[in-house]
């Protein structure tokens, strides 16, 4: 598994970036390859993931360790591959991401390419509290969000005086966004969500 490479880039294109060392190009696909213009037939060091699969064994770089933690954080959630990933990436909004994610905000979500509600919803629970690193506004995770649905509000409202924390709830209520249910499941449902 390769974890870099220096090397020259001797070529760019809509969707890769060939980058030259020791007399070998090798193709890297990355979020946005023109941005690596002003490095053209210039020396770059780019951390890297790789991906095999049965009919090929693809590289991924990235411009710094960060981006390539969030990429690495993305393909660790269902549904969500390394094209996907990257495209999420390319939106280059990750203070807006993370702030998202730790929220439990589905609909923001849902602006990157190929994120469906379902898909945002799993981002939220696999990876809300998990980009440390990556700086958010933890203001918005101290509030309890509200939403139109009472039976739902009311369950979120009993958990927090149970003792547990806005932001954890947060995302048990991203999960359960546009169901109908009483109080009394949703607490079930939440403290099974909870105990895991």
């Amino acid at each position: 598994m390769y974890d870099y490479i220096k090397g020259t880039v001797t070529k760019i294109t809509a969707s890769y970036i060939v980058v030259e060392t020791f007399g070998i190009g090798y193709k890297i696909n990355v979020a946005n390859p023109y941005s690596f213009s002003d490095s053209m037939q210039q020396e770059v060091l780019l951390p890297l993931h790789q991906v095999i699969r049965d009919d090929a064994h693809v590289l991924y770089g990235f411009h710094n360790e960060d981006e390539k933690s969030v990429f690495l954080n993305l393909l660790s959630v269902s549904g969500i591959g390394p094209t996907t990933a990257l495209a999420i990436i390319a939106a280059d909004d990750n203070d807006g991401l993370v702030a998202a994610i730790d929220t439990g905000d589905i609909r923001y979500l849902m602006k990157f390419p190929k994120i469906g509600k379902k898909t945002a919803q799993q981002m939220v629970l696999d990876l809300a509290g998990k980009f440390v690193d990556v700086k958010s506004d933890d203001s918005k995770s101290t509030k309890m969000k509200e939403t139109n649905n009472m039976e739902l509000d009311e369950a979120m409202e009993a958990l927090l005086a149970l003792g547990y924390k806005a932001n954890e709830l947060n995302k048990i209520r991203a999960f359960f966004e546009g169901t109908s249910d009483s109080a009394e499941s949703y607490i079930k449902s939440s403290l099974k969500m909870l105990m895991k």
